[in-house]
């Protein structure tokens, strides 16, 4: 029997609704009646959770092929994560421009690092540019972070 099949006919024996069981394990109603007909598929912590609920094992709930496929879905979500939070965190590293001496500044005959911050005498139509380009990918990477911290699914308790 089939992942969807199975989880409908425990929802029916138990007598409750799609409402009930979403409340009950903290997701949409929407993502119960994806799971019913077969468009969609819980997290592997989700299906610890309705295995709980309805007091089966996760053997009976899903058959070989299911428990792979949301194996290697769980699998891309994680390294989805991971990526994410490390692109985060090299577009907030850009925030080091106004600090770290990375430009050259010109006095007489010497030229010496300075700082974003610290440039003189350059004309605005280049540094304006510049600092905008800086402040959004540090936005960027600041929201994206945010986001991803907070795109937390519920069920697992």
């Amino acid at each position: 029997m089939k992942f969807e099949e199975k989880i409908k006919q425990l929802r029916k024996a138990k007598g409750i609704t799609q409402e009930q069981l979403a409340k009950d394990l903290f997701v949409s109603r929407t993502a119960v009646s994806k799971w019913e007909s077969g468009r969609g598929y819980p997290s592997i912590d989700c299906l610890k959770t309705i295995s709980k609920y309805f007091d089966v094992s996760l053997d009976e709930l899903l058959s070989t092929d299911e428990t792979l496929f949301i194996a290697e879905q769980n699998s891309k979500n994680k390294t989805h994560s991971l990526s994410s939070l490390v692109n985060s965190f090299l577009d907030i590293s850009v925030l080091l421009l106004f600090f770290l001496p990375f430009f050259g500044y010109k006095v007489g005959e010497e030229i010496f690092e300075v700082s974003l911050l610290n440039l003189a005498n350059t004309p605005l139509y280049l540094v304006i540019p510049y600092y905008v380009v800086v402040i959004c990918i540090i936005v960027l990477g600041l929201s994206n972070l945010v986001v991803s911290r907070f795109d937390v699914k519920a069920c697992p308790k």
